[in-house]
């Protein structure tokens, strides 16, 4: 693809990002030389083309109005917090990524006999809300409890008139067996109330629930956005109940669809973070890794609530969706710009990230994809690495101070009651984005594609996609947390969960049907990654900036590809199936459209 590859690479010029793994992990904006400064003539003096300072974005100008290298002080990185814990039902085994020690709980069905000692004291577990998370986990926490002989009750709890109802009873819950009622009197009569509601709606309902709950009860959420809000309100949960929280890798439907390929396969499913936030009586955590082992997790991995916000959050705007659909945005219609028809460009870019670059980071690593390539294909992957990195870099270390300091979760809940008429505004609930010329031709590419095609593997798409994914890995790092969390949240979670999906129907399909507050971000951040890409990476691109060499030698030795290995090892046990027919929209949208 001559027109898309004859691109040579540079890194943008941009203030006060951060740098990757170079000099120490400093802050920097470019490379830095042995002294520790910076010096962008140094690294353009070898080009040969005649590239303009003023083509260069940057936010300050020396005295003399070329653009001066901005250095910015280093703070240390964060040490990743102690995340030990001690279990009387489960086996905990420790492992060491990239120098760390973490420990683990390792799932499968072997051990759902142990779900009864983990669940002790609970007769019921209510599950609230019947959204994304809310059909899987039930579905899942049943059908294991029951094969664990256990009579512990999984109810649904709905609002009244919810159009959900009929979605819980075909899915086997009923009034009539006391596995499904009303929202009030389920969390009232819960032992463990599971909080699947959306973010907004918790948000707004989250008095009316504590109050509801039993003293001694424990909450369980599967997203720490309720403690951000309540953080940026200067609350906190009620002191009689404990706070636990199991956070699947993956969307709901992949939760479910790899519990029911995995029956005869045991460890099966979608990997599962795990905190305690609040323990009242000593049995926050057993419990907490019972819900996990329930749901299928392969192996579970310690957080606390406010780093599985953080990162759960910031990782939907980023690599998980919201860049992932800006990038591939601004590369289609790159692509086509110069000439190459739109069925090639679109699989160049889409479907070469959700089908073969995704298979092969999920079953090999990411320094694979660039070792699958010849040398050609390396050259071209190192000028768009080389390019996309730091751009990406910016957006990403926006956003997730954006989400640490609470902005991105209010941003959230305004949007939530925008959804509706009020003070006399109109209501303004999220559009489809699916209508689009690039979507269009997704699903004509779709509708002739080979079964098990993966699509080619492009190296300038690779270099860019990789680039994005190895800067959110180090925003992560840079902000302390530990590896596991940061290689499932920029890693595992996009290429064996949400990138499968979007290969049976498009990142357009799953941006229209995840949850609210994913989709919110990605509308919000998708333009930002595109922008950048365009205005900056790309125009270095074309201006033929040399590559950075550090930037493509730091990649290659950093310390992440050991711990993705180790993490590799751990891995479910099947690969998820998502036949094109298959049905994961989730219910309320389904029930909307």
């Amino acid at each position: 693809m001559a027109a898309a590859t004859s691109f040579s690479a540079t890194i943008t010029a941009n203030s006060e990002i951060l740098a990757g793994p170079v000099s120490g992990r400093t802050l920097a904006v470019a490379n830095a030389n042995a002294n520790g400064n910076v010096s962008f003539r140094q690294s353009l003096s070898s080009s040969s083309s005649k590239l303009s300072f003023g083509s260069l974005k940057c936010s300050r100008r020396n005295s003399t109005g070329a653009l001066g290298a901005c250095m910015v002080s280093a703070p240390a990185v964060k040490a990743p917090v102690s995340l030990d814990f001690n279990t009387s039902v489960f086996k905990k085994e420790k492992i060491s990524l990239a120098g760390h020690d973490e420990y683990i709980v390792k799932g499968g069905r072997d051990l759902f006999h142990l779900l009864p000692d983990a669940f002790k004291g609970i007769k019921q577990i209510g599950v609230i809300g019947w959204g994304s998370q809310g059909p899987a986990q039930a579905q899942n926490l049943r059908d294991s409890l029951a094969e664990a002989k256990s009579d512990i009750v999984v109810k649904i709890g709905l609002r009244k008139g919810s159009r959900s109802f009929a979605e819980a009873r075909a899915a086997g819950f009923s009034e009539e067996n006391g596995t499904l009622g009303d929202i009030w009197e389920t969390v009232s009569g819960s032992d463990l109330v599971l909080l699947l509601i959306s973010d907004a709606a918790q948000a707004d309902n989250y008095e009316k629930i504590f109050s509801h709950m039993k003293s001694n009860s424990i909450l369980g959420l599967s997203h720490g956005f309720l403690l951000g809000h309540l953080q940026s309100l200067g609350l906190d949960f009620p002191k009689n109940i404990s706070v636990i929280a199991v956070c699947p890798k993956g969307m709901g439907p992949s939760v479910r669809r790899l519990y029911v390929q995995g029956k005869d396969i045991n460890g099966a499913g979608i990997n599962s973070s795990f905190a305690v936030h609040q323990d009242v009586d000593g049995r926050a955590t057993d419990v907490a890794l019972g819900w996990s082992v329930a749901l299928g997790s392969p192996f579970t991995f310690a957080t606390t609530l406010e780093q599985e916000y953080k990162s759960d959050i910031f990782g939907e705007r980023g690599i998980l969706l919201g860049a992932v659909h800006g990038v591939v945005e601004a590369l289609f219609r790159k692509y086509t710009e110069n000439g190459v028809p739109e069925d090639l460009a679109y699989k160049n870019t889409v479907e070469s990230i959700t089908g073969i670059i995704s298979k092969t980071i999920s079953s090999k690593g990411m320094r694979e994809v660039y070792y699958a390539l010849d040398d050609t294909g390396k050259s071209i992957f190192e000028k768009a690495y080389s390019a996309a990195y730091y751009p990406c870099m910016e957006i990403l270390y926006e956003c997730y101070e954006d989400v640490a300091s609470g902005s991105e979760i209010r941003s959230v809940v305004l949007a939530g009651r925008r959804f509706y008429e009020k003070e006399g505004l109109p209501a303004f609930p999220m559009g489809k984005i699916d209508q689009t010329r690039m979507w269009k031709v997704g699903e004509r590419v779709r509708s002739t594609r080979p079964a098990g095609d993966l699509g080619p593997l492009d190296p300038f798409t690779a270099g860019v996609f990789v680039a994005l994914m190895m800067a959110q890995i180090e925003i992560l790092r840079k902000k302390g947390h530990s590896y596991s969390e940061i290689i499932n949240e920029s890693l595992i979670e996009a290429v064996d969960s949400l990138n499968p999906f979007m290969h049976a129907r498009g990142v357009s399909f799953m941006v229209d049907n995840c949850s609210t507050t994913a989709r919110l971000g990605s509308r919000k951040w998708a333009p930002r990654f595109d922008y950048i890409l365009t205005q900056q990476a790309l125009v270095a691109v074309e201006e033929c900036v040399p590559v950075n060499r550090d930037l493509i030698s730091n990649f290659l030795s950093d310390p992440v590809h050991g711990a993705i290995k180790v993490c590799a090892q751990l891995r479910p046990t099947v690969d998820i199936s998502v036949p094109p027919d298959a049905d994961f929209v989730r219910p309320e949208l389904r029930q909307s459209n």
